[in-house]
């Protein structure tokens, strides 16, 4: 059986992106899921003196060697003042000084939400112009607008964005 590894990039134990990528990896039929916390990881703020010093934390071994055992990848992006949430960005780069390569050629789901109509676009675009040059396969995005109007009782209520996000699941499950 294939494994996925899901997560939101973001350290909110409230986050809504961890409810939409719990959400969609319930929908991937046929796997095994494991769903990740970044909350897990103990990671100080990474800096090249702190990484010199005391080396790079097991903890960023860790998260990498699950993206690495997995065959796939669920990723909700939190936007933060139009870019990534400060804990996903500090793990991004400790786990980047392990592999330049961090997302292993995985198959991923990338996906953001918000609370408002542009359903974190900016981040998924600079996550999408970023992650090609870091090993990434995103083989289907998706954002999602407006988060408490059209996500209630852990699941999709508006009709179109469940009908668009189960595409995007069925090309992400074919990719595995």
């Amino acid at each position: 059986m294939k494994k996925i590894i899901a997560f939101a990039g973001s350290n909110s134990k409230t986050s809504i992106n961890k409810q939409l990528v719990v959400y969609t990896s319930s929908l991937v039929d046929d796997v095994e899921v494991e769903v990740l916390d970044l909350n897990d990881f103990d990671l100080p703020l990474y800096g090249i003196d702190l990484e010199n010093e005391k080396g790079i934390p097991d903890d960023a071994h860790r998260f990498l060697n699950l993206i690495k055992s997995s065959d796939g990848i669920v990723l909700s992006l939190a936007e933060h003042n139009g870019a990534y949430s400060t804990a996903f960005k500090n793990l991004f780069d400790w786990m980047s000084r392990i592999d330049g390569k961090l997302w292993s050629e995985k198959p991923m789901l990338l996906m953001a939400t918000s609370p408002g109509a542009r359903g974190g676009a900016t981040v998924l675009e600079i996550a999408k112009g970023r992650f090609q040059y870091m090993g990434g396969n995103i083989v289907a995005d998706f954002s999602f607008p407006s988060f408490g109007n059209n996500f209630s009782e852990e699941k999709i209520i508006n009709e179109a964005l469940h009908a668009d996000l189960k595409e995007k699941v069925s090309v992400f499950r074919a990719s595995l």
